[in-house]
């Protein structure tokens, strides 16, 4: 592991924010509430479309839903930031479990 400079300003606001000794468990908890937040939001968008369409994304790639509904900008660009949301998930969840992995 690479050791890095960080600022005293930075420090103090890291310290500010969560409590305890170790420098690393204060900057693990920082970065596992982003991926947290960052996963809410995904999961937020995923649940939005699987309600607008009535199914799961991999259900809207099987029925060939984009082609069904007539290429239309609309779902093309829901397909798209369904797409994103869901790879964000896999692979936030995937950080998730490499933050706090010994």
């Amino acid at each position: 592991m690479s050791t890095i400079a960080v600022s005293e300003r930075l420090i103090r606001i890291i310290d500010r924010l969560e409590t305890g000794d170790q420098w690393e468990t204060k900057l693990s908890r920082v970065l596992e509430n982003e991926i947290r937040r960052r996963l809410a939001r995904y999961e937020w968008i995923d649940r939005f479309y699987q309600k607008k369409y009535g199914m799961t994304f991999e259900e809207f790639e099987r029925n060939e839903m984009v082609k069904k509904l007539g290429y239309s900008f609309e779902v093309e660009t829901d397909y798209h930031e369904w797409d994103m949301a869901i790879d964000g998930i896999t692979t936030l969840r995937q950080e998730l479990e490499e933050l706090w992995s010994n």
